[in-house]
């Protein structure tokens, strides 16, 4: 890739680092570039840190933390089907219409997680899909496929699109790598709000560590949770329209409140059942025509846009990096192909330049409006108003209780 933010391309390693590897944290010098011998992390995630034997800490914590109690097999399904009991009986006993609900993308972890709910656990789901405006008409196709195949009712709910479109244009402004905030504000708080004001108990997700064990650092725009204090700020400093409508439900309100106070829990099918990504593509290809993506997150089109060209090029991170390393750790990817797939961008220089035009209209932006913000500098989170310190004190509380195994920083 051309056109690098923060530093000349260089090479590193046992791959080409094509990207900006240097992205030191505050008050540290540049580091030597650094990739690990086992996944392909690198120092492009400023405080990563590695072994003697040059093996980071992400697959240390995958082989110490998820592997003692996580296989990628069908060996946990009596207990899978032990919680499905128990979501039957509380629904016969309450008398509702849906077991529970399950948000759908039309990718392929929220796909598979209402099949594996449905023609697994015997359940009947309420499918709840959120309409942020950016769909690809194949993540809609998809979604038709598995309502029609599957025999179950869809709820979307529509977001205001003046105010989405605001909210993202104020999220560009403040610069911040975490461009999918707005977005997946969105789609939690929706459908956390539905299924409190209906009293379903029961959120189904795709979480998985099969694909996803390798959480992405925060760095690279994986904030952990909606904190509307940050929200509210990046809005207030640069949103020009009020936010009526726009649901956000707060990180405490969905993993304190709704859990303790009105008694949801969430439930995580796809770590008790085999889940090898080519498998599952061919297996709702086959029984759906459901239709499998280029990459991770591609359902949506300005996530696409975001991981494909802003994120890399602005600030130096490859997300890819992250969904690779998953899928090496789990035995699903060869290290020398990730290297090899890494060296190419998904999509091809014509196609994303479109699609940053196609971005900045729909946004009501001019495209020179919009490479201004994009060559605008840099900032994080910490340069607004969060709660982040408050959100660190509960994440590390749940890996110290184990619900929260992988890496989390």
């Amino acid at each position: 890739m051309d056109n690098v933010k923060n530093g000349a391309p260089v090479r590193g390693g046992d791959g080409d680092h094509h990207l900006n590897p240097l992205l030191a944290p505050e008050g540290r010098g540049a580091r030597p570039y650094q990739i690990c011998t086992s996944c392909v992390m690198d120092t492009s995630d400023p405080n990563i840190a590695f072994g003697d034997d040059g093996v980071c800490e992400y697959c240390t914590n995958f082989h110490e933390q998820i592997l003692p109690t996580w296989s990628n097999d069908n060996s946990r399904l009596p207990e899978l089907m032990n919680v499905a009991e128990k979501i039957k009986a509380d629904s016969r006993r309450r008398n509702r219409e849906f077991d529970c609900i399950i948000g759908l993308s039309g990718g392929l972890d929220s796909s598979y997680a209402a099949y594996v709910a449905v023609r697994v656990m015997g359940l009947k789901p309420l499918l709840y899909h959120v309409d942020a405006g950016w769909n690809t008409d194949q993540a809609v196709g998809n979604i038709e496929r598995l309502v029609e195949g599957l025999g179950l009712d869809l709820y979307t709910d529509v977001i205001n699109w003046k105010e989405m479109a605001d909210l993202q244009v104020a999220f560009l402004k403040s610069q911040i790598a975490d461009q999918d905030m707005p977005q997946d504000g969105a789609f939690f708080s929706s459908l956390y709000k539905y299924a409190r004001a209906n009293k379903i108990k029961y959120v189904l997700t795709g979480a998985n560590y099969s694909t996803e064990c390798c959480r992405e650092p925060e760095e690279w725009g994986a904030y952990p949770g909606i904190d509307k204090t940050l929200f509210h700020d990046i809005h207030n400093r640069f949103g020009q329209r009020k936010l009526k409508t726009f649901p956000l439900v707060d990180i405490i309100q969905y993993k304190i409140i709704d859990k303790y106070l009105y008694g949801m829990t969430v439930v995580k099918p796809l770590n008790y059942v085999r889940y090898v990504k080519s498998e599952v593509e061919e297996m709702l290809g086959r029984e759906f025509g459901w239709q499998k993506f280029e990459h991770k997150h591609h359902e949506s089109r300005f996530t696409r846009f975001y991981e494909d060209y802003w994120m890399p090029r602005k600030f130096g991170f490859e997300k890819r990096r992250a969904h690779f390393s998953s899928l090496i750790m789990t035995g699903q990817l060869d290290r020398a192909e990730a290297l090899k797939r890494l060296r190419t961008p998904v999509m091809t220089e014509q196609f994303l330049a479109k699609e940053f035009d196609y971005v900045a209209s729909k946004l009501d932006l001019r495209s020179e409006q919009l490479r201004e913000i994009f060559e605008g500098p840099n900032r994080t989170f910490r340069d607004y108003r969060n709660k982040r310190f408050l959100i660190g004190i509960g994440a590390n509380m749940m890996r110290l209780l184990g619900l929260e195994k992988r890496l989390f920083r």
